[in-house]
């Protein structure tokens, strides 16, 4: 059994190593994900993340509402991220997964929303990573639970407009497997 306790609050780190990476002037450029800039890729990762601890609560989404919309990073990127981080980890830390929770694409098991963060953190890692030219190295676990995740809904993914289409690869490397099935170019 994946010890998402241990391996969601390690995955925050690494992703906040990378938002305090980013230099002054690169927070309005381009970033892999062809759709938002740096900024928005960080505050697509603060929303995720301040939902979080309402959404392993069991809270509904009429209960929380909108109060993640729009700009949640404003002037202090690195500050909204930490803010986010801090309690997301923690609620990460003690979070039983036993159960199911209601998500915007219905209800599903904690422990799949459990994959989709440790997956969402690993990939948006390396999109910020390559982005702002930091080190693109990453968790050799996270990898392997989320290319495993990756490889059985990526189909649906593509159909949902989520990620774009594979880029085919022969690399044994897991990290490159991973960033290529979910339509990135290494």
């Amino acid at each position: 059994m994946t010890d998402f306790q241990r391996l969601i609050p390690l995955a925050i780190e690494r992703f906040g190593a990378r938002v305090h990476g980013v230099r002054d002037g690169q927070w309005d450029d381009k970033s892999t994900c062809t759709e938002w800039t740096v900024r928005e890729l960080t505050n697509h990762l603060v929303g995720e993340h301040l939902w979080a601890p309402h959404l392993l609560a069991r809270e509904t989404l009429e209960n929380v509402g909108t109060r993640y919309d729009g700009d949640l990073v404003g002037a202090d990127p690195s500050g909204a991220w930490d803010a986010a981080a801090a309690g997301s980890a923690q609620a990460w830390s003690g979070a039983d997964l036993a159960g199911r929770a209601q998500f915007s694409f219905g209800e599903a098991p904690l422990s799949e929303y459990a994959t989709q963060m440790l997956l969402d953190l690993t990939v948006h890692q390396w999109d910020l990573a390559r982005s702002t030219g930091q080190d693109e190295a990453l968790d050799p676990e996270a990898v392997a639970v989320s290319l495993e995740y990756a490889r059985t809904n990526v189909e649906k993914w593509r159909d949902f407009g989520i990620t774009a289409a594979p880029v085919p690869t022969d690399s044994t490397d897991l990290a490159v497997q991973l960033i290529c099935l979910t339509g990135r170019q290494v």
